[in-house]
């Protein structure tokens, strides 16, 4: 109306710039400040209108008059409408946004999939904790609504182990899921923690009980059972602790038996590590008998070692055995397979049977052994009776030299005076026996050191053992 095309074309360019900055429309919205410099140059523009038009004399009909009223108002509208429509565009582009970032904690959660829970929790509490923001600051957005779905979605991937009966990785996560009203908003979370309490309690359960006797469980038995006797005392899980204890001593007892009596006495002294390291006192009994399970399986197993002919390991077996179990019936029976075994590693012929548990009744034959020799010396045999006895050196005995020439003198070992020997005497009942004499260190010696030898008893009769060393010059 005014005709003044310049002053039009200044806010033309101004509301251009408005829209170039504010379109399309974003979460943050227009500046602040450009806001209030198009309000002041709106202002402005309007005041200059103003002046002007009062001034004017305007060359124009009534009726086009008519038209100035409705087109200010249409004006008005204009910028007032798309004000609104921007704040509705904006906000829809904060519920995008919001999507987003929902989207985003689900691929966070999506990608921990198949990780080890240690390196997976990290990521799962970034999720979580984009799951929380929404669903507290935002919980009326369409992310936000969203937000309880995912939490179970959540709990139902943070928990798959457990689903899977992979019970003793399902331990971690489970108690990260019951853990997490101490970081996370409580009402957000809702029943979903404790619903946990039972898997927690199943999985600490099995994957203690299966632990039970494995030396190489990752967690021990004792971990996961003491865990589940702390955390929840009165589950039905806990009760059944006790009796799956038993249970699992009783199969290894009964195991001794069979074709492995060595493995079981491992897995027995496993468990009973792992009982002594519970403290419950419903466990007291079961500890107890797998005690004495680990003593009988002791003893089991180097009677097996012994009949395998792995002579070095029973020997070792039993003599730990008489030392770990001294006031035990057969802790002599021990020794006496232990001192078998020792013979049946320099001839194996010693070792055709076990030695007798009891020392046969009936006659005893007298087998005085003498040591014409410089080191102490220590005898073991075996047969119907089976044992050992050390003599001192003689002092006063030297090396004999060993007969080169057919013509050379014999050797006379012990034809001294008899208090000049060192003595033991031993009561033999009748019966083939096995020698091995164990002589200390005494320089090169044709004999050697050790010598093992074969003597028959026989009733009615008494004998005479000298035992010397010889030497070459």
């Amino acid at each position: 109306m005014l005709r003044n095309w310049i002053g039009a074309a200044l806010c033309w360019l101004a509301t251009a710039a408005l829209l170039v900055a504010a379109l399309p429309a974003d979460v943050d919205g227009v500046p602040l400040g450009l806001l209030v410099g198009y309000g002041v140059f709106l202002l402005a523009a309007a005041a200059d209108g103003a002046r002007r038009g009062l001034r004017a004399t305007l060359r124009i009909g009534a009726s086009f008059r008519r038209l100035a009223l409705p087109l200010a108002l249409v004006l008005l509208a204009v910028p007032a409408g798309g004000s609104l429509a921007y704040g509705s565009a904006r906000d829809e582009a904060k519920e995008q946004a919001l999507l987003e970032q929902l989207a985003e904690a689900d691929k966070l959660v999506k990608s921990a999939d198949g990780l080890a829970f240690d390196k997976a929790e990290p990521i799962y509490r970034t999720a979580l904790s984009g799951y929380e923001d929404l669903g507290t600051r935002y919980a009326g957005s369409r992310a936000g609504k969203l937000v309880p779905d995912r939490l179970d979605a959540y709990y139902k991937a943070v928990s798959a182990p457990y689903g899977e009966k992979k019970y003793c990785e399902a331990i971690a996560p489970l108690k990260h899921l019951r853990e997490l009203p101490a970081t996370v908003d409580k009402g957000l979370l809702g029943s979903r923690p404790a619903k946990t309490d039972e898997p927690l309690a199943e999985s600490l359960y099995q994957c203690g009980t299966a632990a039970l006797g494995v030396q190489t469980a990752n967690p021990t038995a004792s971990d996961s059972l003491n865990a589940l006797y702390d955390t929840f005392p009165k589950a039905e899980q806990t009760t059944r602790v006790e009796p799956a204890v038993r249970e699992a001593i009783k199969t290894r007892t009964s195991a001794l038996s069979g074709a492995e009596p060595c493995a079981a006495t491992t897995q027995l002294r496993a468990l009973n590590s792992s009982l002594g390291n519970m403290k419950d006192p419903s466990l007291e009994g079961a500890s107890k008998e797998a005690k004495d399970a680990v003593q009988k399986g002791d003893f089991a197993c180097g009677t097996d070692e012994f009949k395998d002919k792995e002579f070095s390991l029973a020997a070792s077996t039993m003599t730990d055995y008489a030392k770990a179990y001294p006031d035990s019936p057969q802790a002599a029976h021990a020794r006496s397979i232990a001192i078998a075994a020792e013979i049946a590693e320099e001839e194996p012929a010693a070792g055709k049977s076990l030695p007798p548990a009891d020392v046969p009744g009936g006659a005893r034959m007298v087998m005085v052994i003498s040591n014409d020799g410089p080191g102490e010396v220590e005898v073991l045999y075996t047969g119907p009776m089976t044992g050992k006895v050390t003599l001192k050196a003689c002092g006063t005995c030297k090396k004999y030299q060993t007969p080169l020439l057919i013509n050379s003198p014999k050797i006379k070992a012990c034809t001294g005076p008899s208090s000049k020997y060192p003595k033991a005497t031993l009561l033999l009942p009748a019966g083939d026996y096995h020698f091995l004499q164990k002589r200390a260190a005494t320089g090169t010696s044709t004999a050697g050191d050790t010598k093992s030898s074969k003597t028959k008893i026989e009733p009615g009769y008494s004998y005479t053992n000298c035992l010397y060393v010889t030497s070459l010059y």
